[in-house]
This record gives structure tokens, C-alpha cells and sequence, in this order.
């Protein structure tokens, strides 16, 4: 339950770094993972002949989805990306289906629809009409961060969550840095101003949201079955929509709630269906 708290807050939190500082999306991940970085690849020795395969989740996993879903996140409200994010479920129930074998069976396939359904009537919202693209890039950033969960499952437990985060942010830290340069300005800018709102998000994401956040999941991830802890990501929208009313201001028009309904409806139909499955002789 910890993690999909501190996970959703982290939305919350970043969006304030976004909106009271205008700190670079990729910048502030970049800085998150070199802070993770920095605080945890001392105590970790380096995974040999694991390395190219880590290096590859950073990349997926880490660069690629962080700089989609929180550059997307710049253009929506917090509350209204943490509900596209919720389209993981679908996305690594279908990726287990063809890649792990797993079966989908009615029911998923009915909850996956309905997910679906819940972000298009969310996004069909009029006052969202100008937030189409940040709308796809959060969901790319979904579908980006099931595939990198895959290759974590695929690793079989071999290296400990600690160990993965770590050397995933070893990895993706430089990545991210480069790619901020690449497609982001005004980062010199945004580091002479960021205050305490700017350099407590980075704080906050580098040392619980990653460091603990991911630790815990991963280690999680190596000893459950992947839709046996998927429930428990049904608290990530709850903890940052609470957070985003409270701490942003923010608020869900009707139809907005409404998709959100939908949505958790069906990550909850796709999500418990797995968890009776996997728990069943």
C-alpha cells in the first residue's frame, strides 16, 4: 500500500514543481535519478552480466516513459494524468498475455475495455480539447512503463530491487540529462530558481518515490506473480487526486469523474480477476 501512496503523491509534487518554478519535465527526471543514484549505487555492487539487460529497462523503462508521461503531465492536471496513467493494468495485461503466455479470458478483456473506455470519456471532456497530445504522451508513457515491467519480471528475481534501481538510475540519469538538452529549454533558468517548491520535488521523487518506491516494487515484483501486486496500484490515482485538491487546488469536472469511475472500474476488474487466478490450486 506504501507504494502506489508515495507514487501518487509524487504526481502531485512534481506538477507543483511545473507549475510554481516551470521546472523542465525531463530536467526534474533527470535530477531525480541522479539523486538516486547518488544515494544508493555505493551499497550495491555491480550486477556482472546483467548490465546490458538493466541497461536497456533504464532506457524503456526510465527514460523513455518518465520523459513521456511527465512531459505530458506538464499539460494536464495532475489529477487527470494520474487516471490515463491507470491504463498500465491493460497494457501489461495484454503485453503478459503475448509475451508471458498469460491467459486473458473474458472478464480481463471486458475490464480492459472498459479502462479504455473511461480515458477516451475523459479525454472527450470539452475543457481537455487542446490536450490531446499530452493526453497521448501520457498514455505512451503507460504502455512504455508495462513493457519495462515485463523486462523486469524477466529477469527472474536474479538481481534485488535496491541493486535494479540503483544501477536503472545509474543509467538513466545521463540519459535524461542528454535528452533535456535535446528537446527542453530554459533548464540554467529553472535551477537558479527552482527554491525549496523546485529542489524539495526533486527530493521527493529522487528519495522516496524512486529509491523506496521502486525498491520495494521491484523486490515485490521478483517474488509475486505481476497481477498479484497490480491491485495494489489502484491507490496511486486515490492518493494523488486527494493531493492534488489539497495541495494544487485542482478539481474533476462531472465527466472527468465519471471516466475516472470507469477507468478504476475496469483496472479493478482486470486487476482482481488475475489476483483469485493466481491465488487459486
Amino acid at each position: 500500500m506504501l507504494v502506489p501512496t508515495v507514487w501518487g503523491l509524487g504526481f502531485t509534487v512534481a506538477k507543483a514543481a511545473f507549475v510554481f518554478v516551470e521546472f523542465p519535465p525531463i530536467l526534474l527526471m533527470a535530477f531525480r535519478f541522479g539523486l538516486t543514484a547518488l544515494l544508493l549505487v555505493w551499497f550495491v555492487k555491480p550486477p556482472l552480466g546483467m548490465m546490458l539487460k538493466i541497461f536497456w529497462i533504464a532506457v524503456v523503462s526510465a527514460t523513455i516513459q518518465y520523459s513521456l508521461t511527465f512531459t505530458g503531465l506538464d499539460g494536464l492536471n495532475a489529477s487527470t494524468a494520474v487516471i490515463i496513467v491507470q491504463l498500465e493494468a491493460p497494457f501489461i495485461a495484454i503485453l503478459a498475455a503475448v509475451l508471458l503466455k498469460d491467459r486473458l479470458g473474458k472478464r480481463r478483456i471486458f475490464g480492459m475495455a472498459l479502462a479504455f473506455s473511461g480515458v477516451v470519456l475523459t479525454a472527450g471532456d470539452p475543457h481537455l480539447q487542446g490536450d490531446i497530445l499530452p493526453i497521448f504522451m501520457v498514455a505512451g508513457g503507460a504502455f512504455t512503463w508495462a513493457v519495462g515491467q515485463i523486462m523486469v519480471k524477466n529477469l527472474g528475481g536474479q538481481v534485488g530491487g535496491f541493486t535494479l534501481i540503483a544501477w536503472v538510475a545509474v543509467f538513466a540519469a545521463p540519459q535524461l540529462f542528454v535528452s533535456s538538452w535535446i528537446f527542453e529549454d530554459g533548464q540554467l533558468q529553472a535551477i537558479a530558481s527552482a527554491g525549496w517548491v523546485g529542489w524539495g520535488a526533486v527530493a521527493y521523487m529522487g528519495v522516496v518515490m524512486t529509491a523506496m518506491g521502486y525498491a520495494i516494487w521491484y523486490h515485490l515484483l521478483s517474488k509475486f506473480q505481476v497481477n498479484q501486486v497490480m491491485p495494489f496500484l489502484l491507490l496511486v490515482p486515490v492518493s494523488s487526486i486527494i493531493g492534488s485538491i489539497l495541495i494544487l487546488g485542482e478539481s474533476l469536472s462531472l465527466q472527468e469523474l465519471i471516466g475516472s469511475v470507469v477507468v478504476i472500474g475496469g483496472v479493478w476488474i482486470i486487476t482482481s480477476y488475475d489476483s483469485k487466478t493466481a491465488a487459486a490450486p
